[in-house]
């Protein structure tokens, strides 16, 4: 995976995260921000590897499914390329937020 993909789908998960389930947002976080392995992974919830490994390629596939839906990461990424001042950007990404 490369460095864009993997920063694509941490910001993804930024955006909809919360939106998963509490085991797929323990399994992406551990995976992604704690740097475990697929192994550490599954030893910690007592799963197997493979269990891990599709869980965490069905949550990469829930994210992205989000994004073709609602756009809200892509609406962001426009909304910081605007030619307005930081407040009025803020302000948006705000109101985008709720």
């Amino acid at each position: 995976m490369t460095i864009e993909k993997r920063e694509e789908i941490i910001s993804l998960y930024d955006v909809y995260g919360k939106l998963l389930t509490d085991k797929q947002q323990a399994y992406f976080e551990n995976y992604y921000f704690d740097d475990l392995s697929i192994t550490e992974i599954a030893s910690n919830f007592d799963i197997s590897r493979n269990a891990v490994f599709d869980q965490l390629k069905r949550v990469i596939q829930i994210l992205e499914e989000y994004e073709v839906k609602l756009k809200i990461l892509n609406k962001t990424k426009r909304i910081k390329d605007l030619d307005l001042p930081t407040e009025v950007k803020q302000e948006i990404m705000d109101i985008l937020k709720e």
